[in-house]
């Protein structure tokens, strides 16, 4: 990497490579054999991330945090559910609500699926400060802002 400072154009060059690219080889990664049979999307690879990560949430949460429609996310659910991926519970202090997580039967085979993306990207965001970490997550942000923006139809 260079230390010297890219210029602006020099850095949208090099994010123009390296996006396709990154995405490219998410698309490779294996589904592990245990979960080859529940036809999951990149939604689902979503949505399993962040139960992963946050153990347990419910549907309207879960639909917050990947900015769909929770009729959508409720659909996800309750097919995975349906298969044995996930679990769904009621809230034991809020019995109209229920909790979402994932089978712990289903839970190493998903680990080691997400986990080669997680630690990459650990692996990059260690060495940098808070600040830093916070500039490239708005910086991804922004661009996918922008690039909605972009593609809108208009009215």
């Amino acid at each position: 990497m260079s230390t010297d400072g890219r210029t602006v154009d020099q850095s949208v060059r090099e994010m123009i490579l390296l996006i396709p690219r990154l995405m490219a080889r998410a698309k490779r990664m294996p589904i592990p054999e245990r979960l080859r049979d529940f036809a999951l999307t990149p939604r689902h690879l979503s949505l399993l991330a962040l139960l992963l990560y946050d153990e347990s949430a419910t549907v309207k949460e879960l639909a917050g945090r990947l900015e769909l429609a929770s009729t959508t996310v409720s659909l996800m659910v309750a097919d995975l559910s349906r298969q044995g991926v996930l679990l769904r519970r009621e809230d034991e202090r809020d019995r109209r609500r229920t909790i979402v997580s994932i089978a712990d039967a289903h839970r190493p085979a998903i680990e080691s699926w997400l986990g080669a993306g997680a630690a990459a990207w650990r692996t990059a965001f260690e060495p940098m400060s808070p600040a830093e970490r916070d500039l490239v997550v708005e910086a991804l942000l922004t661009y996918e802002r922008e690039t909605m923006a972009a593609t809108r139809q208009p009215d």
